[in-house]
């Protein structure tokens, strides 16, 4: 395989799933830590409040980076940390760890791709509403130019948001994910003002004048329909408009999709959207990331809930289906890599504009990632890397999920993506074998340019 000279080899992670220290040097709660203590949202009982224990451990990560010899490290700040109550006191013991991090990355030639929001809304602004209030968009973009005056002179690669789908419709709609809501108009809200929060957070940040690239990362699963018929059909068209086209269409078309309509107008009246959004949302961008972890097969089936007033936005009458000859990973995902080139060229085909590309997150669990010889996640990466590399994007990039075992969401500790080993007892770091598979793939894919 051939990568363009300049093309960045990276491991992603983010603040909340390896740091720790959830109550030390100042940090306040987020969301997570509050939906972690609520009985059964989380496997196991498993909290955050150590995790990996990165903010110990960084210098002996950062060591792993170095030996891993990647030239990039995705990870993300944890918003309490720096800003306890989500606006007013800053605390600086936060702004100095990251400002540790980085430099140490800069010092061993590794750029830093620094995400400002990884799922982790402090407590305080959820307190006031969360994302459905409009009022925490602005709060964000403070935050943001906060750390960009912090950090703008180490950093030049910011991301605004992780996976924003996530963090509205899983988390106010679904209920799967912090903050556990279950909503239809909160959810939509939600997903509309985490928009207007990062076109607010990239034009406050360009307006600091330290310079940078400013992007945003999306997750996209390709939406397949397991028949040919026009329900199967349709149903795709709704996952795919919930999931993908509600986000990357603003982002960069200008507009949301017209369906959104009449997928949501009985559960919303849209008052959340004001005149003028759409061009701060549509800000240009110098990247935009994507994280491709599984295609979704699907088909037509009714609505949950009977009720329109009572439904969630979730809940769009559509099936997920498990196809017999597809194989698995350990979390029951799909293996299909070829849907990471379709998610690449399908988003380029859409908007023929879009900036370049990096694949920020890929990676997957098996039954053997419990162990050393992870032999399965090796061909897993080497097939997606493949993919991507196929697909005729400008893409600049590609980051594998995960560095460390982590704190794995509503998974608690079950589920283990990391190239290295975490004993959660020790903390001790091992890494597997498809950490040293990695370290010379990527030898080799330098050596080829």
């Amino acid at each position: 395989m051939s990568f363009p000279a300049g093309f960045r080899w990276g491991v992603a992670t983010s603040a909340f799933q390896i740091e720790g220290a959830a109550r030390l040097d100042g940090r306040g709660p987020s969301i997570w830590d509050t939906f972690a203590q609520v009985p059964g949202a989380v496997a196991s009982g498993d909290t955050g409040d150590v995790a990996a224990d990165h903010y110990h451990r960084w210098a002996e990560d950062v060591r792993l980076l170095v030996d891993l010899g990647v030239d990039a490290y995705r990870f993300s700040v944890s918003w309490s940390r720096i800003l306890p109550e989500g606006s007013g006191r800053i605390e600086q013991r936060g702004l100095d760890f990251y400002r540790r991090l980085v430099e140490a990355l800069l010092d061993n030639g590794i750029e830093p791709f620094l995400t400002l929001y990884h799922w982790d809304l402090p407590q305080a602004l959820e307190d006031q509403g969360g994302w459905r209030n409009r009022d925490v968009a602005h709060r964000f973009a403070d935050y943001a130019a906060l750390v960009h005056e912090a950090l703008g002179d180490v950093v030049t690669k910011w991301t605004t948001l992780n996976e924003p789908y996530c963090s509205s419709v899983v988390g106010y709609g679904e209920g799967r994910h912090a903050p556990g809501a279950r909503e239809g108009h909160g959810a939509l809200a939600a997903a509309h003002h985490l928009l207007l929060g990062h076109g607010l957070a990239v034009q406050a940040m360009r307006a600091n004048g330290s310079g940078g690239e400013f992007g945003i990362v999306l997750n996209q699963s390709p939406t397949v329909p397991v028949s040919d018929s026009p329900a199967d059909v349709a149903a795709a068209g709704r996952q795919d408009c919930l999931l993908r086209r509600q986000f990357t269409d603003p982002l960069f078309g200008s507009a949301y999709p017209d369906e959104m309509t009449s997928m949501f107008g009985e559960i919303s009246d849209f008052s959340f959207r004001h005149d003028g959004d759409l061009a701060i949302i549509g800000e240009p961008l110098d990247y935009v990331g994507l994280n491709y972890y599984y295609r979704l097969h699907v088909a037509d089936a009714p609505h949950r809930e009977p009720d329109p007033a009572k439904r969630t936005a979730h809940d769009i009458g559509v099936d997920t289906t498990q196809l017999p000859d597809v194989p698995r990973t350990g979390m029951g995902w799909p293996v299909e890599p070829a849907g990471l080139t379709t998610a690449l060229t399908d988003l380029k085909a859409r908007h023929p504009h879009l900036p370049p590309v990096y694949v920020t997150e890929n990676g997957c669990v098996y039954p053997d990632s419990e162990g050393f010889e992870d032999t399965e996640r090796i061909s897993y990466l080497r097939d997606h890397i493949a993919a991507a590399q196929a697909a005729e994007v400008d893409l600049r990039g590609y980051f594998c999920w995960s560095l460390l075992d982590n704190f794995e969401w509503a998974h608690g500790y079950k589920h283990r993506f990391g190239l290295v080993h975490v004993d959660y007892q020790t903390l001790q770091r091992t890494p597997r074998a498809s950490y040293h598979w990695y370290r010379s793939f990527i030898t080799t894919a330098r050596q080829d340019n």
